[in-house]
């Protein structure tokens, strides 16, 4: 990732994020990666309930998508009615991981209150702090 000689010991090469950008870019991967990490693991209704607005195409296609990159496991469990849960991988947990110091810059940055938060787990209007 860094250059090994002095004079451009400042310069980060990023082609390692070229695959991982495509799919992190995308609007809900990484809401969805952290609302499965929050709850541990959580079926397809429940999640679209935490995610809101979210429509029920662009949540299986967004499902199968992190599934195929082996971020999420998705259980099927033959009841009636058929009950699907949702868990992290290793990557996926991974993944998690790494983006939470991204939040805490964030938050250090705006001392970011929360009021438009999908998470069930945040209190509405909840102050932030790092």
């Amino acid at each position: 990732m860094f250059n090994g000689d002095n004079e451009n010991q400042n310069i980060i090469c990023l082609c390692p994020l070229e695959g991982i950008i495509d799919i992190v870019s995308k609007k809900w991967s990484l809401l969805i990666i952290n609302e499965i990490g929050n709850h541990i693991k959580i079926g397809y209704n429940d999640l679209k309930k935490e995610l809101g607005v979210i429509s029920p195409k662009t949540l299986s296609d967004m499902l199968k998508e992190l599934q195929k990159h082996e971020l999420i496991n998705r259980e099927v469990f033959q009841e009636t009615p058929i009950r699907v849960e949702y868990t992290l991988t290793k990557e996926g947990i991974k993944l998690r991981e790494s983006i939470i110091p991204l939040l805490k810059w964030a938050i250090s940055k705006k001392g970011t209150v929360v009021a438009h938060c999908s998470c069930s787990k945040i209190e509405k209007g909840k102050q932030f702090t790092s």
